[in-house]
């Protein structure tokens, strides 16, 4: 399946998720609930002035904050899951498997790892796509390790060289599992962490996240 369909059913995966949990369910986003998590997901795509706000954070995040409760006020928590639902807004719409798969991924499993009833999902496609993200974006996502290398290796052994230097550590899991990891999710993500103690230590002491 192409990653653009991949996109587009994890955001259908995410709406039922999110419409079978109810608004006031926990996630793994500090200090949010599902309707949070809902406005965010609806502001994102459609209130591009929000964005720095998102990326940013600090006074810019303030105004992120006030367009979610905006939008959860006027179209209600049902209204905005549903407004996610009916797709990316035009522009947005060529980038879709680019920007959305892995935010989608990421999201659905903060609702569903949440819950006690978590179970583990066997997906061999969106780990294929997942795998792929990491090899486009792993330095990216690494940026914040300092003075240490990473490998991040899968089941099979095969191994992505995220960050370059002499005193190295490898993360091993599946493909969701690091992806979780390098996007904040450490108390959740289900990896093993090996090689020299002092980049051990690095890796598990350094900020992740967008």
């Amino acid at each position: 399946m192409p990653a653009s369909h991949l996109a587009r059913s994890e955001r259908v995966r995410l709406c039922d998720v999110l419409t079978e949990s109810g608004q006031v369910a926990p996630t793994l986003c500090e200090g949010w609930l599902t309707r949070d998590l809902a406005a965010h997901l609806f502001v994102r795509e459609r209130r591009p002035v929000a964005m720095p706000g998102i990326l940013l954070g600090g006074p810019l995040g303030e105004l992120t904050a006030g367009s979610m409760a905006s939008a959860l006020r006027r179209h209600g928590y049902a209204g905005l899951v549903a407004k996610v639902r009916s797709g990316p807004p035009l522009l947005w719409r060529p980038l879709d498997d680019i920007v959305n798969l892995v935010e989608f991924f990421v999201h659905t499993e903060d609702v569903r790892r949440a819950a006690p009833s978590f179970e583990p999902r066997n997906d061999p496609q969106l780990d294929a796509a997942l795998w792929a993200g990491l090899g486009r974006m792993s330095r990216v996502m690494t940026r914040k390790i300092r003075g240490v290398g990473l490998d991040l290796e899968r089941p099979d052994g095969v191994r992505i060289v995220a960050r370059r230097g002499e005193s190295r550590a490898t993360l091993s899991g599946g493909a969701q599992e690091l992806v979780l990891f390098l996007y904040g999710r450490k108390q959740v993500a289900r990896v093993s962490l090996s090689g020299a103690d002092e980049a051990q230590r690095t890796v598990r002491e350094a900020p992740f996240g967008f």
